[in-house]
C-alpha cells in the first residue's frame, strides 16, 4: 500500500518541541552530580555532546551512571571527561567499554579556548553536571566552577534550609485559612 512522504512517520524518534527557545527537545536526564552543586559555585554553564562505544550508550539508556568523581580537563586543544563512571553493559560481550575510561567532549573551539582560560585561574575548574539524552544524543552538561569553602557551604545548607521552613509556614497557614473558609 502506498503512504504518502508527508504522512509518514518521521525516523528517529524526534518529536519534542524545544522548550524557551532551546535548540532540540526535551532532555532525558541519566544521571546528575548533586554534590558538585554543593561543593562549587557555578559560574558557567555549557551543553557538549559525548563520544561513547555502542556499549556505553546502552549502559546509559539503563540509567546506572554515576558522576561524583568526575571532572572534565582540557588536553591538547580537546576537552576530556575523567571519572566518569558508565558501567559496563550487561549483555555486552568482549566489545565492552571500561567503566571510568577517559570520554571525548564535543565543544566548539571558542568553548574550549575559554574554558581552558578560565580553568588555569587559581581555584577554577571544570565539573559534569549531569548526563541526559536529547533528541537520542548522549549530551553532558559541563560547568566552569569555583570551590566553596567549609563556611559558604554551610551558609548555603542554612539558607536552604530557611527556605524550606518558611514554605512549610506559609503552606500551613494556608491551610489553616482554608479549614477557616469552610
Amino acid at each position: 500500500m502506498y503512504v504518502p512522504k508527508e504522512s509518514q512517520p518521521k525516523q528517529g524518534g524526534g518529536g519534542g518541541k524545544a522548550r524557551d527557545g532551546e535548540k532540540g527537545g526535551k532532555r532525558k536526564i541519566v544521571a546528575q552530580n548533586k554534590k558538585a552543586r554543593h561543593d562549587y559555585a557555578i559560574i558557567d554553564t555549557f551543553e557538549a555532546g559525548l563520544v561513547l562505544m555502542g556499549t556505553e550508550v546502552k549502559s546509559l539508556r539503563e540509567g546506572r551512571t554515576s558522576l561524583t568523581d568526575g571532572f572534565v580537563q582540557i588536553d591538547g586543544g580537546e576537552a576530556w571527561l575523567h571519572n566518569a563512571h558508565i558501567p559496563e553493559y550487561h549483555q555486552g560481550s568482549w566489545t565492552n567499554h571500561s567503566a571510568r575510561r577517559k570520554r571525548k567532549l564535543l565543544l566548539h573551539r571558542e568553548e574550549i579556548d575559554k574554558l581552558e582560560s578560565k580553568a588555569q585561574e587559581t581555584g577554577h575548574t571544570i565539573v559534569p553536571l549531569a548526563l541526559y539524552f536529547r533528541d537520542g544524543r548522549a549530551k553532558a552538561e559541563i560547568a566552569l566552577a569555583r570551590g566553596k569553602k567549609e563556611y559558604d557551604k554551610r551558609q548555603t545548607l542554612r539558607e536552604k534550609q530557611d527556605r524550606r521552613e518558611s514554605d512549610r509556614a506559609i503552606a500551613a497557614a494556608k491551610r489553616k485559612q482554608r479549614a477557616q473558609a469552610q
